[in-house]
């Protein structure tokens, strides 16, 4: 896939042209209704595949199938973050009115420094093939983890005590106040300024989203190798996160079997890494450090139609199970009144 220095600067244009449309549109917003959140959330989707369609035509469908297989994998994975931020934004009280800024200053600091890890990662898979069997191999084991623990699960305080680590860690680091200064990162105490809660949370999402998002970058290059594939999916899967944050803020909870789904993407990558890996082989140990073409490969329509399946009905399922704990729950309550009946009667 050869991109053109034109496609390049198209896209970067593209990218800050709608983030800075999205900024001035919602410029002084101090509440985000859901409604509000759920318009803007279906206009990067269409945004999204809108760009998608231009692979397609640009670069031919195989390609274009590429695209939104990875930008699907990369914002479903994302969305699983957003569990990340709301512990974020409960640690520190951010006010409801700096919510939206905090986001997306956090999000950009992200995307900045997913590009450094796509740059490394792309550079290592180009010198040396064996890569691929790491990142299958840390697919597997994210995988295996996230399906034994997931948000409800035993080990689900993991991902609520790290973001507490990680800010602080930027506490000690930079030295803060924990006092809120409306949204200003810096203010003057004592004669040297110091970082506020507003700066500490900021980085804060940034650092973590990345380190929460170790899994996703070895997904996305189960998926494709390009380079502009890997950015573009990072960067229109990120840049629709910070609404969607307030759409999913309170129904995270009810998607019950996403880390269930998410799972099994993983593990499908991570399979999928491995069966591309074997056609790459040049480890002197394995067939004589021949390719094994034996192997078959999962086509790119494959990967696409199993990550739309998977997302669908953990979805139909999650919403299956809510339902029947609410009749359950419905049922009990009427049973208890029913027999509370006697004893007021009495």
């Amino acid at each position: 896939m050869h991109v053109s220095a034109a496609w390049w600067i198209a896209t970067i244009a593209l990218v800050l042209g709608i983030t800075a449309i999205d900024l001035f549109l919602n410029r002084g917003q101090t509440h985000i209704t859901i409604q509000h959140a759920v318009r803007w959330v279906l206009f990067y989707v269409v945004v999204a595949l809108g760009f998608g369609g231009a692979i397609i035509v640009g670069f031919g469908p195989g390609y274009g199938g590429q695209f939104i297989a990875g930008w699907l994998t990369e914002y479903s994975l994302s969305a699983d973050n957003l569990f990340v931020f709301l512990v974020l934004m409960t640690r520190f009280s951010v006010p409801e009115y700096l919510q939206l800024r905090v986001l997306t200053i956090g999000i950009l600091i992200a995307l900045v420094l997913r590009a450094g890890l796509i740059a490394v990662g792309a550079a290592a898979i180009h010198q040396f093939s064996w890569v691929f069997f790491i990142f299958a191999a840390f697919l597997l084991y994210t995988a295996w983890n996230l399906l034994r623990s997931g948000h409800g699960g035993e080990d689900s305080d993991v991902e609520e005590e790290a973001p507490p680590a990680v800010a602080g860690f930027i506490g000690r680091v930079i030295p803060s106040t924990p006092v809120w200064h409306g949204g200003r990162p810096f203010v003057k105490q004592s004669h040297r300024w110091i970082a506020t809660p507003m700066l500490v949370t900021m980085i804060a999402i940034g650092v973590t989203d990345v380190l929460f998002a170790l899994d996703s970058i070895p997904a996305i290059f189960g998926l494709t190798k390009e380079p502009f594939l890997v950015v573009t999916a990072n960067a229109f899967a990120l840049m629709g996160l910070r609404q969607l944050f307030f759409v999913v803020r309170d129904l995270l909870d009810r998607l019950r079997h996403l880390d269930t789904g998410l799972s099994i993407i993983l593990a499908f990558i991570g399979v999928k890494l491995v069966m591309e890996a074997f056609h790459d082989n040049n480890l002197p140990f394995l067939n004589d450090g021949e390719p094994i073409h034996s192997v078959p490969v999962v086509p790119t329509w494959m990967s696409l139609g199993f990550i739309v399946a998977v997302l669908a009905v953990v979805t139909v399922t999650s919403t299956m199970a809510n339902r029947r704990d609410a009749r359950n729950a419905a049922i009990a309550e009427n049973q208890f009144a029913t027999k509370d009946e006697p004893t007021r009667a009495a």
